[in-house]
Formats: C-alpha cells, structure tokens, sequence
C-alpha cells in the first residue's frame, strides 16, 4: 500500500505539520508500506501532489487540512485518509461552533462571545464574561496569537492582533485550573495527560513545542473526577461526530471541576506531541500507533 505523508500547508501552523509529517515519516513502518512525503504548498498541491497514492495519512494543521477542506478533496478524488470526515474536522475547527454543539448537548464549557471583523467590540459583554478573559483566533490551533486579558484596556490591542490570524475572534471567560488532555481513540479514552506549563500562565505555543516548554505527565485522577471526565471527552466526541482518534482538551478548576476547551481532530504528531506519550503508557509504541491509525481510518465507510 503507498501512504502519502500529507504534511505543510497554508496556515499558521505550516511549520509544526512539517514537523509532525517528518515525525511521521521517521517512524511508519517501511516494511509494510511504502511511504512517499507529500508537501503541500499551495492548494493546488492536494490535487496535484496525491496521484497514485492509496492513502493520505494526514499531518495538516489549522486551515486548509484541520477545517474539513482537504478531507473533502481527497474524498472526492476517492482516496481513503486518516482520521475525521469534512463535517466532524470543520465542527471542531470553528471554535464557535464547536462550544455551540457542546452548549446544546449540555456538556459544560466557557461562556464565551464570538466576533466577527465588522462587528464591535461590546464590553458591557465582555463585563458579563467578567475578566480575565480568553481572546483567540476563532479558527486558530497552536495557542497562535492567543492572549490572557486581565483588563478591559488590553481588549482592542489583542482584539486587533487575533483578526491579523483570522476573520473571526472568539472571547472567552478564562477558567483558572490545571489543564489536561483526554485523547480518544476508537470510542474509548486513552491514557489522561496533565500538561503543566513552564513558562508563561497556559500551554501557549512554546509551551507546545519548546523541549522543556512543559511538563506533561500521565495521571490517575481521583475516580470521580476520571468518570467525570472520560463522561465528557467520549460524549464530546461523538456530539461532534468524531471519527478514528482526536484529542479532547480540558481544564479543570481547582474545586474538581473539569471544562472542554477545545478538540483537535489531527493533533500534533511530533516528539513532543500528546497523543504518542499517551499511546506510550499502554505500551503503544509510535510506529503501532501510526499503524492504527492507518488501519482504522481503511475501516470508516465514506
């Protein structure tokens, strides 16, 4: 079988999917496929570039491969790839929508706004969330242009800087905790990670992909808290119709409170990346753990 390493793109996070997609490529099983690296430069490239491959294993981050848009390509051109379907990567790219799907099934997450460039600034809004507050791009991954606002004067500048990333800007309330990452893999959660940031108040960007940025550790949680929390990230999945593995990120508040933040439906595949250490305390070695994924992302009827 040729798997294509899908990897680069048009967004932000261009340079963490060639990290993630070398990754990849270092560590798929070569003797049982055969692997070629597909670098996308422009869109054209997911046409041009795919020919002949049987399948793409996706390592695209943010736009134009996170969103939904590849996956629909790559369907029409009938070529099997790796993880969620076009509606389950868009849901959970638009951060709006995805609070939105999460708010209507009654899973508990941030209140929020959600601006879009014509739209004013309401701070009597803003007042209600009550500060600190949360600004991010809408559509945005890799903590890029993400800020903790602790007062109403800060609001535009950040504002201003989150719409150079994107024609849409989510403010929501910030949630004080420790946050922790719930991957889910074929309906069941994986191992839970705590992520413990060394620099910096969250797991911002070079918290992410720093060495020694952050300490992330496998956790036991006290068992109703983990009950709670495994409740929420399988229920998440399946509100967004996930499909394969994505990971469920959460905070949880000091009082034993746990919050969705946000679900990545092709997560960071670097040495650093979370999924892998999680997969590593089951005993899942980096090359299985490709291997699954291949195996069952060909079993998903689209």
């Amino acid at each position: 079988m040729k798997i294509g390493v899908i990897m680069g793109g048009i967004s932000s996070e261009r340079e963490i999917s060639l990290k993630s997609g070398m990754s990849i490529v270092e560590n798929i099983d070569k003797e049982k496929y055969d692997v070629e690296s597909i670098i996308i430069d422009k869109k054209e490239d997911i046409i041009n570039k795919v020919k002949g491959i049987d399948f793409a294993l996706l390592a695209l981050h943010g736009k134009f491969g996170e969103d939904g848009t590849v996956q629909s390509v790559l369907q029409t051109l009938g070529i099997a790839y790796s993880g969620c379907g076009p509606l389950s990567s868009a849901m959970c790219m638009d951060k709006d929508v995805t609070k939105s799907m999460l708010k209507s099934a009654g899973i508990r997450t941030a209140p929020w706004i959600n601006l879009r460039e014509d739209d004013n600034v309401d701070y009597d809004e803003i007042n209600k969330l009550g500060y600190p507050v949360v600004v991010k791009p809408t559509h945005g991954g890799s903590s890029v242009a993400t800020f903790i606002v602790k007062e109403e004067k800060q609001i535009e500048e950040c504002v201003a800087e989150a719409f150079k990333w994107d024609n849409e800007v989510m403010i929501e309330k910030f949630i004080k905790g420790d946050e922790i990452t719930c991957p889910v893999f074929a309906d069941k959660m994986m191992p839970v990670i705590a992520i413990k940031p060394k620099k910096g108040e969250f797991f911002d960007f070079t918290s992410k992909y720093e060495d020694g940025g952050s300490e992330e550790i496998v956790v036991e949680l006290e068992k109703s808290l983990h009950e709670e929390v495994e409740k929420m990230a399988l229920e998440t999945y399946k509100a967004l119709k996930c499909e394969v593995y994505s990971r469920v990120d959460m905070i949880v508040t000091s009082e034993g409170t746990p919050y969705i933040l946000e679900v990545n439906t092709l997560p960071g595949m670097t040495k650093n990346s979370l999924i892998p250490k999680s997969a590593a305390a089951l005993n899942i070695g980096f090359t299985q753990l490709i291997d699954m994924i291949i195996q069952d992302s060909l079993k998903v009827q689209r």
